[in-house]
Formats: structure tokens, sequence, C-alpha cells
């Protein structure tokens, strides 16, 4: 039987908005928030009450983010998370938060990553590595971790979670947990790499290319969408390579 992770149940059926840390709001963080702007649109068209994301990132627009991120030069100077968390919001009518500062682990049902820092992983997988604290509010409750990582031209979207009670099936092997991107990429035994702001397009273009974001945050959200939508995963994560136009899926295994 084929191995497959049923959509943890509130997120279909939520009390609340369904709570979304998005924590980076760069190349890839500016193309996710847009593919979630859309997905809540369709998610309350369909009569779902939708998402509410908080945006966090301490840094400011400067002239070598115009282009490869979602910026113009009359935001230069403005916090990227203020600046597109705004811009959102007046696109789509939503009431989103933003935080100019560094994620602090503030409750949500799903984290989502897109950072080129090893810490800020390893700080969403010391909080999925906590016993389960009592919540107030089932919106507080963590279940998911999205996680988008890329070089210049190669990245991955990794989608893990907590324990989630799964139905019974004869069709399929349910598996409850999915691996988070720290089980299967060892983070603690690498050095964090320079990960200092380019002073051109040029220079940064250099690091990422400029279309690798945008495919990767499509990608990554078309896996969230498919777990909305058709409730049910077979695959967890995906990894893209531009150089060769390829893409594999990241199956789902059963545990030994």
């Amino acid at each position: 039987m084929k191995p497959v992770h049923f959509t943890a149940p509130y997120l279909l059926h939520p009390t609340h908005e369904i709570t979304v840390a998005l924590i980076g709001a760069g190349g890839t963080g500016s193309q996710v928030l847009t593919c979630l702007g859309r997905m809540d649109t369709t998610l309350k068209a369909l009569g779902h009450p939708g998402l509410f994301v908080t945006m966090y990132d301490p840094d400011i627009v400067t002239p070598a983010n115009m282009g490869r991120q979602l910026f113009t030069e009359n935001d230069a100077g403005v916090n990227k998370a203020s600046c597109l968390i705004t811009r959102i919001n007046r696109f789509f009518g939503t009431g989103w938060d933003s935080v100019s500062a560094a994620y602090d682990g503030r409750p949500a049902n799903m984290v989502i990553t897109c950072t080129d820092n090893i810490a800020s992983r390893l700080f969403v997988q010391a909080i999925f590595q906590k016993e389960p604290e009592k919540y107030v509010h089932p919106y507080e409750k963590l279940m998911y971790w999205l996680d988008f990582g890329n070089s210049r031209t190669v990245g991955q979207a990794i989608l893990g979670s907590v324990e989630i009670i799964q139905p019974v099936s004869e069709k399929f092997r349910t598996v409850s947990r999915l691996p988070n991107v720290t089980e299967l990429f060892d983070y603690s035994k690498l050095e964090e790499q320079d990960s200092e702001p380019s002073c051109s397009l040029a220079k940064a273009l250099q690091k990422q290319d400029l279309f690798i974001n945008s495919t990767l945050a499509q990608l990554g959200c078309s896996l969230l969408w498919k777990m909305f939508r058709e409730c049910i995963i077979e695959y967890h994560g995906v990894f893209m390579n531009l150089n060769t136009m390829n893409t594999n899926p990241l199956k789902i295994k059963q545990k030994a």
C-alpha cells in the first residue's frame, strides 16, 4: 500500500483562520506571501475561514533587493516585512500582521521558513522538539513546518509535521508524522555561511538566480494547496534544479 499523510482535520475545518508564521521577507518569502494571499482568497471563496499570516523579518529594503525580490525604489529604507504585508493587505483586503524582528517562537498552526541562515532553522527545530505544551486556543497549536532553501540554481521545499492522528485506511498506509528538514539534513554540523546583504543586484544574482525563488515558492505552495484541496498527500517535498529544468518529488516514507 502507498504511504500517505492525511491533512490535520483542524486545517480543513478550523474554528478560526489558520495561523501562519512566515519567516523571511526576501526573495522566496516575498513570493510565498503572494501565493498565500491567493490561497487565502480561494479558500474563503470555498467557505473556509482562510489564513492569518504574520511575517517576520528585521531587514530593510536596499537597492540590491529590487528586481529579484518584490520591491521597488519607493520601498528603499522600509522594513521588508512591513512593506510586503501592507501591500498584500491593500491588494487582497486582508488584515495580516508583520513583525520587524526575527521570529520569536510565537504560536502558529504552521511555520514557513524562507531564510538563508541555519540558526533560524535550528530555532524552529527546537520548538518542534519540545514536549507538546498546553494551548488555550486551537489556532495556537503548531502542526506543520514548510521550509524553503536554495542556492543559486537548485533548491528544495520540505514539509514536516508534529504527530497528526490519521484515519484508519484499508487503501493506504497512513504516516502520522512527516520528518522536518532538519531531520533530513543535519544542519547542526554545518557552518553558517556568509549571508551579508549584497551591495548590488548584479552581486545578488551571483548568489541566487532571478527565477529560483519564484519557481520554488510556486512548487512549495502547490503542496500546501494540495493539502487543503485534496486532504491527502503522497509527497512532502520537492527538489528542483533550474540548470537541468528537473523537479523531483520527495515521497512520504513509512517509518521502519
